[in-house]
């Protein structure tokens, strides 16, 4: 009786420690984990450190505006990266419709191409009165094309030209200083410079301001009389650089 008894208790014992195990993983998460106590996720789901920089703007591409193209023309240089903005302006008449700007692309870009030799249009970009920026020198919107925009600072700088004149006394429109801004902080970024900052270049021509190899320390978004001998981009828009290097830090979320 008593070894009946013994075994009764010893199979009670057992299912009560079955029941415990089986309430237990009920209760625990099945990754072994407590509920309520967060799992550090593996590292490849976290996110990676995103650099500054502004979205993409809408650019018109080269075909657009019919750019033409010189045969015995080499291809595209590019630096290793974008150090540098500088800020030009094309010396064309102001109050233009935004119409006829392809037009007066085509006449820069013979100047420039043909008129200066340089088998191609100097800049980078150009934007107009209206805001629209357009893809200025061949070689790829979104890489760092060397241009010819600027003697002695053309490596790792990007040439963007405001279409008009703007002398002292001018007014810069609102929709071309906005688009400034907004292809500033997309073109210095991920990694690039504060556009409210200075950078140190080195000159690679005795035309430029500094005799070639020479240190120099510009704008990040600076004039074209920066770096070389020049009046351009006139002293509107010259006095719009800091504002327009704010409103791309902003952008780049600085």
């Amino acid at each position: 009786m008593q070894l009946m008894r013994r075994r009764r208790y010893r199979s009670a014992a057992a299912l009560a420690v079955l029941v415990l195990l089986a309430a237990t993983s009920l209760w625990l998460h099945p990754s072994g984990i407590l509920p309520g106590r967060a799992s550090s996720p593996p590292d490849r789901e976290r996110p990676r450190q995103v650099g500054h920089q502004g979205p993409r703007p809408a650019i018109v591409p080269r075909r657009a505006w019919h750019a033409d193209s010189v045969d015995t023309a080499p291809g595209a240089r590019y630096a290793p990266a974008v150090k540098a903005v500088v800020i030009h302006h094309t010396s064309t008449p102001n109050g233009y419709d935004c119409a006829t700007v392809p037009r007066t692309l085509r006449d820069l870009y013979a100047g420039h191409a043909y008129g200066r030799h340089w088998d191609d249009i100097g800049y980078n970009f150009l934007v107009d009165a209206c805001g629209t920026i357009y893809e200025g020198r061949a070689g790829g919107v979104d890489r760092p094309v060397i241009g010819a925009h600027t003697a002695g600072f053309n490596e790792g700088t990007v040439g963007i030209a405001a279409i008009g004149t703007f002398q002292r006394g001018g007014t810069v429109p609102e929709p071309m200083l906005d688009a400034l801004a907004r292809l500033v902080a997309w073109k210095l970024g991920p990694r690039g410079p504060d556009p409210r900052g200075r950078v140190t270049l080195v000159s690679t021509h005795d035309e430029a301001r500094f005799p070639k190899g020479t240190k120099a320390v510009l704008p990040v978004v600076g004039g074209h009389s920066d770096g070389y001998p020049t009046r351009c981009p006139g002293a509107a828009l010259y006095a719009e650089l800091p504002e327009i290097g704010a409103r791309a830090a902003r952008l780049q979320r600085r």
